[in-house]
């Protein structure tokens, strides 16, 4: 699909040098571009979502595993 957008001239100027670096075209490295930085904010919705779900639920160490984990670790050194 195709689409116009409106960069600041410098952004267009460093992306555009980026693109012959890579030796890709213009349209890839926005494309590239996009899609990765959707993935990234889906990726944060996710953990915000998860961290709504286990807001709630408490965080800590059971006592008992606490001591059993802190024998363990005595026992070693």
């Amino acid at each position: 699909m195709k689409t116009a957008i409106s960069v600041p001239d410098e952004l267009f100027a460093s992306a555009d040098s980026l693109a012959q670096q890579m030796k890709v075209s213009r349209s890839e490295l926005y494309a590239t571009a996009v899609a990765e930085y959707v993935a990234k904010h889906r990726s944060a919705d996710v953990t915000a979502k998860l961290n709504a779900v286990y807001a709630d639920l408490p965080s800590g160490i059971d006592h008992a595993l606490r001591r059993s984990q802190a024998r363990s670790v005595a026992e070693e050194w």
